[in-house]
């Protein structure tokens, strides 16, 4: 019997919080790739093909496209995380932060998006709201450091 996406995610999610790093970064690695996946090999293409634009330097060519692929498919959280990364190396923080926002409403347990906020929130001086989203992705992968990290570098400036 195939398990249920459903049960699969929560498996993935509980591995998240296991002491053993092949553990978690096989977990991690599969929730990536279920993200990616979520609109099919269509969806994961132009993903990559925005990514691809962007390490080119063609900001713009790849904003469009993950811009049109979010209209086409507004329920695509990968899509408004990937738009959401590129408004935040564009230094569009404020745009970045809805982005980051959306993936989360449509994927709560989305540890990437949940990051991208603390990181964005920090950028515009909100401490307090990156805390809180850094803290909101610890919560998902307790053994992330980075986001130990942040909450810390976030608590210092607010002293």
């Amino acid at each position: 019997m195939e398990p249920t996406p459903d049960s699969q995610i929560e498996r993935l999610l509980a591995a998240l919080k296991q002491p053993n790093l092949e553990q978690r970064d096989r977990a991690s690695s599969a929730l990536w790739h279920l993200w990616f996946h979520q609109k099919g090999v269509y969806g994961a293409r132009q993903l990559m093909q925005a990514q691809t634009l962007l390490e080119t330097g063609q900001t713009n060519k790849a904003e469009t496209l993950l811009s049109k692929l979010i209209i086409a498919q507004p329920d695509f959280a990968e899509a408004w995380n990937r738009r959401a990364t590129l408004r935040y190396i564009q230094g569009t923080h404020w745009q970045a932060i809805a982005d980051c926002q959306k993936t989360v409403q449509l994927v709560p347990y989305h540890f990437g998006a949940l990051h991208g906020l603390g990181l964005c929130h920090s950028a515009v001086g909100n401490y307090t709201a990156a805390i809180q989203a850094f803290r909101q992705a610890l919560a998902i992968q307790p053994y992330a450091l980075t986001n130990q990290r942040m909450i810390l570098e976030c608590a210092a400036k607010l002293e």
